[in-house]
């Protein structure tokens, strides 16, 4: 058997998610059966993470094993995978890594960014969150650079979740805005929670409103606790938009051109 990893985007607006649903359409369901209807055997996939129903990825990574060992070869296969997958999915890259290469537990870090539309805008319908209230961006930013000084996210945690520890190392946090009635919050870390990166946002929204203080932020942490957080932004504005690996052999994590107009600079 041969491992491969695939790169992929998807828009997540008519999706129960990445992950297997017993109940509506996956994003891993449709692969795996596109997958499996051209290569004649039955495919699993693995993903970087889950994302959630209406949860959107700019590149996202998975790996499958499968008996050729030649696909990340066969310049058609992508074209056909594309040919009868969805048009919300679309697969772009195989590249043949070894046997131990792990799409989740070999990420070193994930990076997520978060649209809010400020403005009536038709094309970004189901792509953003539009909220047309004034927002003190200034302010956001102030709280966003308060989360990496912490590493214990049970307060932007998913209730009754299954994580083993609440444990994140958050690299990068900001806010930016395009000038056109778009903000973008853009977070890093070596790896999130549940709903975390929404409830952070639904949070610093509340505060770009003026209902509290930054600084609030640091007493929201040291609660540890869901209810003390703001409520959860909602999904159609949340993009898993990178995933960092280690060097591995026949595979490189560096920026894929067709994605570098999506991403967003950090302020100077």
């Amino acid at each position: 058997m041969s491992r491969y990893f695939i790169e992929l985007t998807y828009k997540g607006t008519p999706f129960c998610g990445w992950q297997l649903q017993p109940n509506g359409p996956t994003v891993q369901e449709e692969l795996e059966q596109a997958f499996g209807k051209l290569l004649r055997e039955p495919v699993r996939l693995t993903g970087a993470g889950r994302t959630d129903a209406g949860v959107h990825a700019l590149r996202y990574v998975a790996h499958f094993d499968a008996s050729r060992d030649d696909l990340h070869t066969d310049a058609l296969l992508i074209n056909k995978i594309n040919g009868i997958i969805p048009r919300e999915i679309a697969v772009y890259r195989i590249a043949a890594v070894p046997p131990d290469a792990h799409a989740r537990f070999d990420a070193v870090s994930r990076t997520y960014h978060y649209r809010i539309a400020t403005k009536k805008n038709p094309f970004t319908v189901d792509l953003a969150y539009h909220l047309y209230r004034p927002l003190n961006m200034a302010k956001m930013n102030e709280a966003a650079a308060i989360f990496p000084e912490y590493k214990d996210f049970t307060s932007f945690s998913k209730l009754h979740g299954n994580a083993k520890t609440n444990l994140c190392d958050i690299l990068a946090a900001y806010w930016t805005d395009d000038g056109n009635g778009e903000l973008r919050f853009v977070v890093t870390a070596n790896r999130f929670l549940r709903n975390m990166v929404r409830a952070m946002v639904g949070t610093m929204i509340e505060i770009g409103l003026g209902k509290y203080p930054p600084a609030d932020i640091r007493r929201i942490i040291l609660e540890k606790n869901r209810g003390a957080a703001g409520t959860s932004a909602p999904p159609q504005g949340l993009y898993l938009a990178k995933i960092e690996y280690p060097e591995i052999p026949g595979y490189s994590s560096a920026d894929v051109e067709l994605l570098k107009p999506l991403m967003f600079p950090a302020p100077d």
